[in-house]
């Protein structure tokens, strides 16, 4: 009879204990929503020196706290070829490759860009726009793929709407896809695609 008394005593007590914690519990779920990321996906502002002052500034889009967040890159490429789509293209790609600097890594990028990667230029019967790259844009990692599609469409090898028409090594039709805000906040989510183009005749 002693031992029941002391349980219920110590069971009044707790009871008390959570009662003025003001702790109620709820059968509703709760959704306090993504924990706040401690990544600050943010670079401190350097002039570039030495031989890369004289380079040409670039963007590219790396992965940084499950989203795609543009990244200033100064690259070594002569000015009259800048207007060549295929040597723009493969220099940004060049780029979105690399491992990211110390500074980039402290504050969360990365990049997944497969090394091997390349690219060239439309074949017979492409849309002049294209581009071809080494493998096929499908069965790259979702997140590669929306780098490039993002990384190109910013730049000198998007279409005259931004828009980023790329193959594989396979004879398939090429397709076009779209970088949208969308796609930068969700980098895993499916590509915008503007389907299938026809080779022309």
């Amino acid at each position: 009879m002693k031992r029941r008394l002391t349980r219920l005593t110590a069971l009044a007590a707790l009871c008390a204990a959570l009662a003025g914690c003001g702790i109620r519990t709820t059968s509703v779920p709760v959704d306090a929503g993504a924990a706040p990321s401690r990544v600050p996906c943010e670079l401190s502002a350097q002039e570039p020196a030495g031989e890369a002052a004289s380079g040409v500034p670039l963007q590219v889009y790396l992965v940084c706290g499950a989203q795609l967040v543009s990244v200033d890159r100064t690259v070594r490429i002569p000015e009259e070829r800048l207007s060549d789509r295929v040597r723009v293209a493969q220099t940004l790609l060049d780029e979105l490759k690399k491992a990211p600097s110390d500074e980039e890594r402290q504050a969360g990028f990365s990049t997944d860009v497969r090394e091997s990667l390349t690219v060239a230029g439309a074949r017979k019967g492409d849309p002049r726009d294209a581009l071809r790259l080494s493998s096929q844009p499908e069965d790259l990692p979702t997140h590669a793929l929306a780098q490039i599609v993002c990384t190109y469409a910013d730049s000198a090898a998007a279409g005259p709407d931004r828009s980023v028409t790329l193959g594989g090594p396979s004879d398939d039709p090429v397709r076009g896809y779209q970088c949208t805000a969308a796609l930068k906040a969700r980098p895993e989510s499916v590509l915008p695609t503007l389907g299938e183009i026809r080779p022309t005749r």
